[in-house]
């Protein structure tokens, strides 16, 4: 029986022989990212032989033993640039959670529910926590309950992006022996970090701390509750968590009173973060003709016209996280994140922390990709024009672009950020088509999330992604899957309020929509 010695870990592990490195990692909880989860598409579960040797971790087969050294990249994960912040509105502060102290104990209620009660006067300290569960990062606020105030406030990637860095791959995951389990305990190891960081940032007891809003899509609601979510991947897309549930905490470790609220979820792949989003943006309020599109590995929509809801969802995949791109990583130090190409041909790079470029993150890609789509060194088809030879450089007899020194963007790449804008481009036109509402007469494009944040209007625009006819309407507003969090954490009222307006909204599953394939066809050109 073969054995693998892990370097880092300083850990032998005996494995039948065939059995892959990757594999062998994940039996001894060593942590080796592969976000493709093993499909060998992403390239990004390179590690070190003992002679010097580098291989995808998911495709070598172990048949004598070796000694792998896994890259560390705890650095990099925790200098990811994460937005917490998110557009909101101002409401009272009336929140499910509440204390009364009655001269010897302290009761604790949630809504009409005793809860429990404590010793003494306890009444003042009364703490929530609003979490946004992304696909790739997890943003988490400390708030008082009683004032409204945010007392602390933690972020940090989402472990389960180890396993797989999209919703489709992830659920795939779960579906494998002992799946589930991983990506909970994945999940609650993160959260307990959170918990505990806030505690310590703000002083604060975590028995204190009573109730905790989880805001993500339908997918990493389930992963975070440790419930299947295998049939969100497959037809009819059955949800197993109910509308507006709340569950006990006792596996959180919060007050032994604690409850977790989930938002209402709109489907099976239009989640609770776009519900926390129609929230903090009053989508549903707002004058005219509104689309709000929450940009990531699954591109959420919502139209609202003439006092009508319609959402839908389409599966961007991960390119615009960077983490399929030959140089594409994390919006670490480093990554580029905007490029410009000027009318004399001069070359504009911008890195995080101002750093040397060493790879491409999700808005750098789209900013390179629009670049070279509006100067016509990538064709409307996507394919690099040869004709341009001097700028190309070479790699494996292809044409590559040479983006800096060392950071280069292949066909492929392109071909990847084609797939995502079109998923996300046919989505929008059908959505359009639904309500019977033209391209011009939408008034505000809504941008959300932490990696809709980062991007250019331009940048959008150049690749095709949103129409023409939106140019000068896009507003970016930041984590609205936080913000609304907060809002349900804060006010009540605001969750029947939810669960109506989610039930009202016209659900499109586009994969039944007539012409739908030809459709995202027509959608990938530039």
């Amino acid at each position: 029986m073969p054995i693998i010695r892990f370097l880092n870990e300083d850990t032998f592990v005996p494995v039948d022989s065939g059995t892959t490195i990757l594999e062998a990692a994940r039996s001894a909880n060593i942590a080796l990212e592969a976000p493709c989860n093993g499909m060998g598409t992403c390239g990004k579960c390179d590690v070190t032989l003992g002679d010097g040797s580098v291989v995808l971790s998911c495709q070598y087969e172990v048949t004598h033993d070796i000694t792998v050294l896994v890259p560390n990249k705890t650095a990099e994960n925790l200098a990811v640039k994460i937005i917490s912040k998110g557009e909101t509105f101002e409401y009272n502060i009336a929140p499910n959670i509440r204390k009364d102290f009655n001269g010897s104990v302290t009761q604790v209620w949630g809504g009409d529910l005793l809860l429990g009660e404590e010793l003494g006067d306890t009444s003042a300290l009364v703490y929530g926590i609003a979490l946004d569960i992304g696909t790739t990062t997890l943003v988490a606020e400390l708030i008082h309950l009683n004032t409204g105030d945010i007392v602390a406030q933690e972020s940090m990637l989402n472990p389960q992006t180890a396993y797989a860095q999209d919703v489709l791959s992830r659920i795939h995951f779960a579906s494998e022996e002992g799946g589930i389990t991983t990506l909970y305990d994945s999940f609650l190891s993160a959260f307990y970090a959170l918990r505990d960081a806030l505690s310590a940032s703000a002083g604060v007891d975590t028995q204190y701390i009573y109730e905790v809003i989880f805001s993500g899509n339908t997918a990493m609601l389930h992963m975070a509750t440790g419930t299947n979510p295998v049939p969100l991947g497959k037809y009819p897309y059955i949800s197993n968590i109910d509308d507006g549930e709340v569950i006990a905490a006792d596996d959180y470790g919060i007050s032994p009173f604690g409850i977790v609220y989930l938002p209402p979820i709109i489907s099976a792949f239009v989640g609770a973060d776009i519900t926390s989003g129609i929230l903090a943006s009053r989508l549903h309020k707002r004058k005219g003709t509104v689309l709000f599109i929450d940009i990531g590995t699954n591109g959420e929509m919502v139209l609202a016209h003439d006092n009508q809801l319609a959402a839908t969802s389409t599966a961007a995949g991960p390119a615009f996280e960077g983490m399929n791109i030959t140089c594409g990583m994390r919006a670490a130090p480093g990554a580029i994140e905007e490029f410009l190409i000027a009318d004399d041909d001069t070359i504009s790079i911008k890195t995080i922390g101002d750093q040397n470029a060493t790879g491409i993150c999700g808005s750098g890609l789209l900013d390179i990709v629009g670049e070279l789509a509006r100067t016509n060194i990538v064709g409307k088809t996507g394919r690099f024009d040869k004709k341009k030879k001097d700028i190309f450089g070479e790699l494996n007899g292809k044409p590559v672009y040479p983006v800096s020194d060392d950071v280069i963007l292949t066909q492929a790449d392109v071909r990847q950020v084609q797939l995502a804008k079109g998923a996300i481009r046919s989505g929008i036109t059908a959505l359009l088509a639904q309500l019977e509402v033209a391209e011009e007469n939408v008034d505000e494009v809504l941008i959300a999330g932490s990696f809709g944040y980062h991007l250019r209007e331009e940048s959008l625009l150049n690749i095709g992604l949103l129409p023409a006819a939106f140019r000068g309407k896009v507003q970016f507003i930041g984590n609205t899957s936080q913000s609304g969090a907060a809002a349900f954490l804060l006010n009540a009222e605001i969750r029947d309020e939810m669960k109506s307006l989610v039930e009202s909204i016209d659900k499109i599953e586009l994969a039944n929509t007539p012409g739908f394939e030809k459709l995202f066809i027509d959608s990938l050109n530039f």
